[in-house]
């Protein structure tokens, strides 16, 4: 069966030339799904999640509607952080130079002056939404000849209190414009803003089925729970890590143990780097660039840093320490099977944590995957006496003799899950 292209879908001859020059020659299903429909000019909502290719989805209409003589800047793309306007720009740039458009970006924690500037002159402006009130409020960037409108991953802004920034954003805005709303689900609150800020918009939804061979997300992904006790964690990541050979990122619940566990992977013979909220945003950025690259090929992260992390070459994350709740899980693992590739994620438990976690397994439907590591919940009884001092139904996980020499019969088994468990990624 023959595979669609971007010209078919009615991309220009120039587009999909620089796009080809990338070695992107086919689309992903939520490019077929959105861009005839954006192409028209009508506006859209767009149930996606992360890692589908949506910057394209919405990106390529975008490049294609715009003339390069339109008042500047023409169209706005709002991000909910800053790693991610800087994905969105350094993706869209190379594409818009093939029809003489331009592309900035803005976001805090860097120059003013230059920003301003530059946001000023585009013919695409991508944006945090505190920035760009900074800029509009200054009257460093005029928002009357925007005609296109895009909020990529607008649950999470709404998760990270932004909606009063983005209403008054969108005040300013010309009423006759084209809107493109991307979120991971169109359900309660962030369906209600999607329909006022849109104008008889098209509902367009991602199934789960992402991949050229037919395989869903969840089948592309497996799930872990891994029982150790706390003194192995470290012992066991590096292990985990010597087992992959693409990219690893790791996740940390605060900003001072993701900072010394970098340094400890360092010591270890690991090279790895940090980013989380007290770096400059230079230096998250510099840490960024060199684990796309590959440079570094382990990413200590913190949930708030790590948003907006869009690479392909993520194939396995590890939660050093466990998520929050079932979102904070399904977000950090989003982060790897991306664009039709498999990933893994492994979650490490200690035993004053197994309970949590099986609560946490029950409610993403990996009940099986967390008995095997020990994370089976208990009785009432049982579970209270266990927090007075009773036995634990979560037996440490045995000290591996050697993490790098041990031969393959003899070395610790990683507590894996078959393909096929169900669990919808954000």
């Amino acid at each position: 069966m023959s595979r669609s292209t971007f010209a078919g879908l009615g991309v220009s001859d120039a587009v999909a030339g620089a796009l080809g020059q990338r070695g992107i020659q086919h689309p992903f299903p939520v490019q077929e799904l959105v861009i005839p429909v954006a192409l028209t000019g009508r506006d859209v909502l767009v149930s996606s999640p992360t890692g589908s290719g949506k910057t394209l989805a919405f990106g390529l209409p975008l490049i294609e509607r715009l003339d390069a003589g339109a008042t500047r800047p023409a169209a706005l793309v709002l991000a909910p952080t800053r790693e991610l306007a800087s994905q969105i720009d350094l993706e869209l740039r190379p594409l818009a130079a093939a029809r003489g458009l331009s592309v900035a970006v803005a976001y805090g924690g860097v120059g003013f002056e230059q920003q301003a500037r530059k946001a000023a002159n585009a013919h695409i402006l991508v944006a945090t939404p505190g920035r760009l009130l900074d800029l509009a409020r200054q009257r460093r960037v005029s928002l009357k000849g925007i005609t296109a409108l895009v909020l990529d991953e607008a649950d999470r802004m709404l998760d990270m209190g932004f909606l009063p920034q983005v209403k008054a954003i969108v005040r300013q805005l010309p009423g006759q414009r084209h809107t493109m709303f991307f979120s991971a689900t169109l359900d309660g609150a962030v369906g209600t803003i999607a329909e006022e800020f849109t104008n008889d918009a098209d509902r367009l939804r991602m199934r789960e089925s992402a991949s050229d061979t037919g395989e869903t997300l969840s089948e592309r992904l497996d799930h872990g729970f891994v029982a150790c006790a706390a003194g192995d964690r470290n012992e066991r990541l590096v292990e985990m890590i010597g087992d992959e050979d693409d990219l690893v990122l790791v996740f940390c619940r605060t900003r001072r143990g993701a900072g010394k566990l970098a340094e400890r992977l360092d010591r270890l013979g690991v090279p790895a780097e940090a980013m989380h909220g007290d770096l400059t945003q230079s230096a998250r950025e510099k840490a960024l660039r060199r684990f796309a690259k590959g440079t570094t090929r382990v990413l200590v992260a913190t949930d708030v840093a790590a948003r907006g992390i869009d690479l392909d070459d993520i194939g396995l994350v590890v939660n050093y320490d466990p998520p929050d709740d079932a979102d904070g899980y399904t977000h950090r693992v989003g982060r790897t099977a991306r664009a039709g590739r498999t990933g893994r994620a492994i979650t490490l438990v200690s035993p004053d944590q197994a309970d949590a976690m099986a609560r946490l397994a029950v409610t993403l439907g990996l009940t099986d995957e967390g008995t095997e590591a020990g994370c089976a919940l208990a009785a009432p009884r049982q579970v209270y006496g266990s927090r007075r001092g009773g036995a634990s139904a979560f037996p440490p996980a045995p000290r591996p003799a050697s993490v790098r020499t041990a031969p393959e019969s003899e070395a610790p088994k990683r507590n894996r899950v078959k393909r096929g468990s169900r669990i919808p990624i954000g």
